[in-house]
């Protein structure tokens, strides 16, 4: 008997569900199954009552209830449950058929699948699904990659459910082979890191030093909010420090300074390390999330360990007209790095990515939407071949116009012993970058005397290498694989 589903979904977690609810609002039957086959039966008596969804007990059920080429969306936890579902899933498919994973796995995961099942006659797609509970229910970004014969049988449903912008566009284009949406989702999460911690930050100095209610800077939130800097992320922030608790006092307060993380943002600075680029600020948001995990120690440190105590003199309201573009200047930083990590991994994968295109699916839907996304959009349309998009004319102007203030905040952030990682990593890597010499001439001396790692010249063509005898007894002879 010929199946009547159009997509299976396994994983009937609170995305998964929304997930199929949203395919089913755009016309899609949709079979579902959930290893705990009650979590089919409570769905299908709630939210999926009166509607196409198809409940199904087991695996095998489900496959035979869908139309062929068969396609079956996973939405479980990363990591060994993928491949477990995929080896379960494998027995009842035909050659043609697509397996796509909607969780958050490691890119080099989602290749070694795809590789895996093409082999077997099988397609996989690897999807970043971006945007929540909310997203997945009415809209989510998605940035499918994989086996490209897949797109186009699931290219309809995919943009149907997608969020969409102004002119009807939706947030959802193919991303390329391989792991490539999934890697694009890695990047998006570590941009989401850093975008979180900046705020973090902002937050830090106008209630620690300058004794700001959270009232107040919910009002300078939603300020910030008219301008450059709206985004999601900045109007939940608005919403956070307004929120009150059962006793009426701020709920923001209550809550213990120790960050979680679920590795993706730390999978973005891994592959930064892996592939030479300097994701400074990104990586300094993981690391404070480490350190704020050390809650006990920090508590012990804070009583032996001296420092200043802020104290704020001056006009607060010419420091907040700082703060902003200073904010707004380290978030150009933030995305700046996340795409020189996009054009290292077109490097080293060749998958062709879509710049401009990457920043459209992110303009609604996903966690790190704003408006600033349009501007990368354009700065790609003025320049394909742009090499970084602090080069971009529009970029350069914001920058130039948010450092002065960006250095004064910092300096009094300085002065008062207020920790910045990222608004300050964001910085040095500015003046890095715009710098025509940097001191790594010191770096290749000392490699060179203590290790003979030789260095190049700038009288002599780049690509001559060179060794000095620095002691005159350590010989001539220079480094092959011995490392230090």
């Amino acid at each position: 008997m010929a199946g009547t589903a159009d997509i299976g979904l396994i994983g009937l977690a609170v995305m998964g569900q929304n997930l199929v609810m949203n395919m089913n609002d755009h016309g899609y039957t949709v079979a579902v199954f959930n290893r705990t086959t009650s979590k089919v039966d409570e769905f299908l008596n709630g939210d999926a009552k009166n509607t196409r969804v198809i409940g199904t007990h087991t695996v095998q059920e489900l496959v035979a209830n869908l139309k062929r080429p068969r396609k079956v969306m996973l939405m479980v936890q990363a990591g060994n449950a993928v491949d477990a579902v995929i080896a379960e899933l494998v027995p009842f498919l035909e050659p043609g058929d697509i397996i796509i994973d909607g969780g958050n796995s490691h890119y080099t995961d989602t290749a070694r699948r795809c590789k895996d099942l093409e082999a077997k006659g099988f397609l996989f797609v690897g999807c970043g699904v971006s945007g929540g509970e909310e997203g997945a229910r009415n809209g989510p970004s998605l940035m499918p990659g994989g086996s490209p014969a897949a797109w186009p049988e699931i290219k309809a449903i995919f943009q149907a459910i997608a969020a969409k912008v102004a002119d009807g566009t939706p947030c959802c284009e193919w991303m390329g082979a391989g792991g490539a949406g999934h890697f694009v989702k890695m990047v998006h999460n570590g941009i989401e890191y850093g975008d979180i911690q900046l705020i973090s930050e902002a937050y830090d100095v106008m209630g620690n030093v300058l004794g700001m209610h959270p009232d107040e800077m919910a009002d300078v939130f939603t300020d910030w909010n008219k301008g450059e800097l709206n985004s999601y992320l900045i109007e939940i922030a608005s919403d956070v420090l307004r929120f009150k608790d059962e006793d009426g006092t701020p709920l923001i307060s209550k809550i213990v300074d120790a960050a979680m993380q679920k590795g993706t943002g730390k999978w973005t600075s891994e592959a930064a390390l892996d592939m030479a680029v300097p994701l400074s600020l990104i990586t300094e948001a993981v690391l404070a999330r480490f350190l704020s995990g050390l809650k006990d120690e920090r508590v012990n440190a804070s009583r032996v360990l001296p420092g200043p105590t802020p104290a704020f003199t001056g006009d607060k309201s010419a420091f907040l007209r700082d703060l902003g573009p200073a904010l707004f200047a380290a978030k150009i930083i933030s995305y700046t790095q996340g795409y020189m990590l996009f054009r290292a991994a077109d490097v080293e994968y060749g998958w062709n990515l879509n710049y401009g295109g990457i920043a459209l699916i992110w303009r609604e839907g996903c966690i790190i939407r704003s408006a600033f996304l349009g501007r990368i959009k354009e700065a790609y349309d003025r320049n394909p071949r742009l090499v970084n998009l602090l080069l971009d004319d529009y970029f350069k102007t914001q920058i130039q116009a948010g450092e002065p203030g960006w250095r004064r905040v910092l300096s009094k952030m300085v002065e008062w012993g207020v920790p910045a990682p990222a608004l300050s990593s964001a910085l040095s890597f500015y003046d890095g970058y715009r710098r025509e010499r940097l001191p790594a001439n010191m770096v290749q001396a000392l490699r060179d005397y203590f290790g003979a790692h030789t260095y190049e010249r700038v009288d002599k063509p780049r690509g001559q290498f060179f060794h000095t005898n620095w002691t005159g007894h350590g010989g001539n002879v220079t480094a092959g694989s011995y490392s230090a």
